[in-house]
């Protein structure tokens, strides 16, 4: 019996005092309040009293420190998968907002003829596939009990996307997708049908001077 739940977990605040589009870059891991994030979304799924059997993990540091507070909780060595990893972006490194935006820039134009694929970044169909395919694995990797993948905001939105049956284009700034939020599928046949979304860290939202892609 493959896994009975799977949680999607999105990673807490940045340290980002830059306010850069970090992406995949290296060395941007979680603030103090990102920490307590990842400790309110563990608490979470404590809470629930569920019989979490595996701990995925998106490579980036951020993932694998908000899965640190899960990993303890439930005495559990995360696994990294590439797949579950933040998409590629043609903006990484640069400044999204403010006088020295990167969309203020004429050259950098180019890249935003198509929202729709997006033409800054890895194709929507592409997340959402290498998602699904790390989901089915993950679910068929246990004979009980939950699993955990600890993920980024744009590959939990298009999985939740392509579940409901919505278009994989979207407007960035309406993702209901929280730091440290937590969406839930459960694998029926060969079909995932999302049960739940929680924000455990809804209280330590306000806090944050970082909220990843907007």
């Amino acid at each position: 019996m493959p896994a009975e739940q799977i949680h999607l977990v999105r990673h807490g605040e940045v340290f980002n005092p830059q306010g850069v589009l970090y992406g995949r870059l290296p060395g941007y891991g979680l603030s103090d309040l990102g920490r307590a994030m990842a400790e309110a979304a563990a608490l979470d799924l404590v809470m629930r009293k569920r019989h979490v059997a595996s701990l995925v993990s998106s490579p980036l540091q951020r993932t694998q420190q908000s899965a640190e507070p899960i990993a303890k909780a439930f005495s559990l060595e995360p696994a990294l998968d590439d797949r579950i990893i933040e998409p590629t972006n043609r903006f990484e490194g640069k400044r999204m907002a403010g006088p020295d935006s990167a969309l203020r820039d004429v050259r950098n134009w180019v890249f935003l003829v198509n929202p729709w694929e997006p033409s800054w970044g890895e194709a929507f169909g592409k997340i959402a596939d290498r998602m699904f395919h790390a989901m089915h694995d993950a679910a068929d990797a246990v004979d009980e009990g939950d699993v955990v993948m600890v993920s980024h905001q744009l590959p939990i939105w298009m999985a939740h996307r392509r579940v409901a049956g919505k278009s994989l284009a979207h407007d960035p700034r309406r993702r209901r997708c929280a730091l440290s939020s937590i969406t839930t599928f459960e694998r029926r046949g060969r079909r995932f049908v999302e049960v739940g979304y929680r924000d455990p860290a809804a209280g330590l939202q306000e806090q944050a001077t970082d909220v990843g892609a907007v």
